[in-house]
């Protein structure tokens, strides 16, 4: 999502919408609400954490809840298919990786009654990927846009950015696709608008008519970007629909692996969580991302995203806190430092190759890692995981700031 949403009278901000066709029958919504794992001190109005039984089979509730064409609509849609599956081996591990999040991203669309294959929207967005902000571009998984973002209500500040709040971001995401459809009726629309904004599609429908059901993909004129976007949403929908076609194995995901939230009442550091969740800090930064100076404000909701195994040992010490008064779990806000301004001699990297990253590893024996994607420098990622730059250099035998896309980088020490 890149375009920018313009300040509108409330009426009309009720209708904001994404992209769809002609109307396609919309999934009920669950009526089960997803428990949250709960410290005392809960902030008030923080999306729910969803969970599912260990049973349930993701791939099998995301089929069940797609409301598009199938492989077969358009033949775009199976070149794109193929072209994310043209090495099975890399897409399997790419899916391992994004699993947990799209565990956590399906289980929202299925509050809201969105169907399953918008829960695949980050794969086109970004590989589910937190991408960091750069000046007024679009960043978080979601690629929303700053003027956007304030539309929605995520708050972009220098310490705090909601677009990397996967919780919040994702919660906000599914209520303005579900509004989209209210308003089009047709979740291809729904598409087209989250690509290239409510507004401009709702111009061409009321020019051209709603579009019919066939083609699948809409004739509306639009831009060729906004039609490919659709064209992948539906081609990865079609791998997850079809695996053996494409001669890949969807991977499945413990219950010990499943995103949950933990809700906190008080200031912690990534760090402190980390230590006491038994999870490596580039971890947690990885999946909190929206904590820029690496502290968890309760401004924002103090609200941390992290499996299941490590939310019950992060809960336990906050119960246990609870109960024994103040501990080292309280941290000093004074301590936190500040995001400095780009350094100077930071080299951004510039090479236009599509990498898709590992995120950082979940064994606590191992020093996590991150490989470098597209923009990113060494001091943006000294930022986001909370260590010198100075730090990064030691640890990757770096004699400069110089980094290139796909190279794989110490960013911590094993706990």
């Amino acid at each position: 999502m890149r375009h920018v949403l313009r300040p509108l009278p409330l009426t009309l901000s009720l209708l904001l919408a994404a992209c769809a066709t002609a109307p396609i029958p919309q999934p009920a919504p669950s009526k089960a609400q997803a428990p949250v794992a709960v410290v005392p001190d809960v902030a008030a109005g923080a999306p729910a954490s969803p969970q599912a039984p260990a049973a349930t089979n993701v791939w099998e509730r995301l089929r069940g809840s797609f409301a598009m064409a199938d492989c077969a609509a358009d033949p775009a849609i199976d070149v794109w298919a193929r072209r994310y599956t043209r090495s099975p081996k890399h897409f399997e591990a790419q899916m391992r990786r994004v699993l947990p999040r799209l565990f956590y991203v399906q289980e929202s669309a299925q509050r809201h009654g969105v169907p399953g294959e918008f829960a695949l929207l980050p794969w086109v967005e970004s590989h589910f990927i937190p991408v960091a902000p750069r000046k007024n571009r679009a960043a978080g998984m979601w690629q929303i846009m700053p003027g956007t973002a304030r539309h929605m209500g995520l708050a972009v500040e220098r310490d705090y950015d909601g677009r990397l709040d996967v919780p919040a971001a994702t919660d906000k995401v599914m209520a303005l696709l579900k509004g989209y459809h209210d308003h089009f009726q047709d979740w291809r629309l729904t598409d087209y608008a989250y690509n290239a904004g409510r507004y401009g599609i709702d111009r061409l429908v009321k020019r051209d008519g709603t579009p019919p059901a066939e083609p699948a993909v809409p004739t509306l004129p639009v831009r060729a970007g906004t039609r490919q976007h659709l064209v992948k949403l539906m081609a990865i929908a079609c791998v997850v629909r079809e695996p053996g076609r494409f001669h890949v194995t969807l991977p499945t995901l413990e219950e010990s692996q499943q995103l949950v939230t933990v809700e906190v009442g008080q200031r912690l550091t990534l760090d402190q969580a980390a230590q006491h969740a038994g999870l490596p800090r580039a971890a947690l930064a990885d999946l909190n991302a929206a904590y820029r100076n690496g502290l968890i404000d309760t401004r924002h909701g103090a609200r941390l995203l992290l499996p299941r195994q490590h939310a019950d040992r992060l809960r336990t010490a906050l119960l246990a806190q609870a109960v024994g008064g103040p501990s080292d779990l309280v941290a000093s806000v004074s301590a936190q430092p500040r995001l400095p301004d780009l350094d100077d001699d930071d080299q951004p990297v510039t090479s236009e190759a599509e990498h898709i990253p590992a995120t950082p590893t979940l064994d606590a024996s191992a020093p996590p890692t991150h490989v470098v994607r597209r923009g990113e420098t060494l001091s943006g990622l000294a930022r986001h995981y909370g260590v010198k730059v100075a730090q990064l250099r030691h640890w990757n035998h770096l004699s400069d700031n110089a980094i290139r896309i796909g190279q794989k980088l110490t960013v911590g020490a094993a706990n």
